[in-house]
């Protein structure tokens, strides 16, 4: 009877396995299936360049593309122009994570404001009006969203004109809260923006590489910020403030909409639907899902 049950409970344990080890597998070829890049990458869409390390791969925009769209279930976006994926932990890894690339026109960000800003002050009236814009996210279906504080505060460069910081947020409905960690390279013509999104348990490994990160990305020679030419080029309305302020309450920017689609689809109960980082995706069934159940209600 001992042996029968043991039988039984091992043919169970398989049953139980297979499905997730098909979709692991199944994450596997699909990761095979895209054309990473290494070393120098030129980003064209934005007159900019990366000079990669042996640490990092690049993903181009059709294959950016199916990773956030047709693997992790985002919304399509046409601004996005490439991905930075950390060589480890693979891509199709529980603790997986990723850089977004995309670029702003806007025009010519004068950094005159950036010795003046008060973080403190910044970090405090964008946390009341992500509190202000929560009743809009109700209304619209999604859950709610808290920014708790930098998770590495905010900090310019006015040599290499580069601008980083990260925030802590709280979604609605996750036990565990999330890293939104942001690079800003200023050029003559806008900016190119680097996002990554992650949970907080993984803020040492994220912010290790984007801070390696911050010296690969460069604009090519004639879009640099230095050949700003103020007799032609057009400046933007905003300074260094509105950089690090803006997207957030407003529900602009990829982040926004990466955030606020899990939220929605966090509280719906769906399976299948991730984002950059464990704590905004589980997408592979099996353990990850009851690990997902139990930190999500």
């Amino acid at each position: 009877m001992k042996r029968k049950l043991c039988g039984l409970l091992a043919a169970a344990w398989i049953a139980l396995a297979m499905p997730a080890m098909a979709q692991e597998s199944a994450a596997e070829k699909f990761v095979a299936s895209l054309h990473f890049k290494d070393g120098d990458v030129a980003v064209p869409e934005a007159g900019a360049h990366f000079r990669l390390g042996p640490a990092f791969r690049y993903l181009e925009k059709a294959d950016a593309r199916r990773v956030l769209e047709e693997m992790w279930g985002n919304p399509p976006d046409d601004s996005v122009l490439g991905m930075v994926v950390p060589a480890q932990p693979a891509l199709s890894a529980d603790d997986s994570w990723a850089v977004v690339v995309t670029y702003s026109d806007d025009g010519y960000v004068s950094d005159e404001d950036a010795a003046k800003i008060d973080y403190d002050e910044l970090l405090a009236q964008l946390q009341q009006e992500t509190r202000d814009s929560n009743e809009e996210r109700k209304k619209a279906g999604y859950g709610t969203v808290d920014l708790v504080g930098w998770a590495s505060a905010p900090r310019y460069d006015a040599g290499s004109k580069k601008l980083h910081w990260a925030k802590e947020l709280a979604f609605e409905g996750s036990s565990q809260h999330t890293l939104n960690y942001d690079i800003r390279v200023l050029g003559r013509r806008g900016y190119l923006s680097l996002n990554a999104v992650a949970g907080m348990s993984e803020l040492g490994q994220v912010q290790q590489g984007m801070q390696q990160l911050l010296s690969m990305a460069e604009f090519d020679p004639g879009a640099r910020y230095a050949d700003y030419d103020a007799s032609t080029d057009k400046v933007a309305a905003y300074g260094i403030a509105a950089l690090i302020g803006g997207g957030l309450a407003a529900k602009a920017g990829l982040f926004a909409k990466l955030g606020l689609l899990l939220a929605k689809f966090w509280k719906l109960g769906l399976i299948g639907v991730v984002a950059l980082g464990a704590a905004v995706k589980r997408l592979f069934g099996g353990d990850r899902d009851k690990r997902r159940d139990s930190t999500v209600r």
